[in-house]
């Protein structure tokens, strides 16, 4: 599935093993998961362990995507028609007025000079 992948892969905790990790990141691909408790603690990149919190989030667009826009529940006889309601469903999610997003952006502390991660 993932073999035209590169870049980062976010993931649950159970997905991990060495031998899995290993392989993807010799392909170009950088999983980030949770640590188990069993396994040692490693060094985490900030956006990483950010964006691993912010999971909910992406499941929530995917639940929005799937159940208010209807892309699961429909049965489909030909290519076409899959992708053409996977792109109406797409359309659909655009007009949304309130969509889920994740702000990451720095400021600049004026006093201090220290800059700060503000995540809403």
């Amino acid at each position: 599935m993932t073999k035209d992948l590169f870049g980062k892969l976010y993931a649950d905790k159970g997905y991990i093993s060495q031998s899995l990790f290993a392989s993807l990141f010799d392909r170009g691909v950088h999983i980030v998961t949770g640590i188990r408790t069993n396994m040692k603690n490693r060094l985490m990149d900030v956006h990483d362990k950010i964006m691993l919190r912010k999971r909910s989030i992406i499941e929530t667009i995917n639940d929005m995507l799937k159940n208010v826009a209807q892309i699961v529940h429909t049965r489909h006889r030909s290519i076409s028609n899959f992708i053409v309601n996977l792109l109406a469903g797409i359309a659909a999610y655009a007009f949304y007025d309130t969509k889920p997003s994740i702000n990451m952006e720095f400021e600049r502390d004026a006093k201090q000079g220290v800059k700060q991660l503000t995540l809403f």
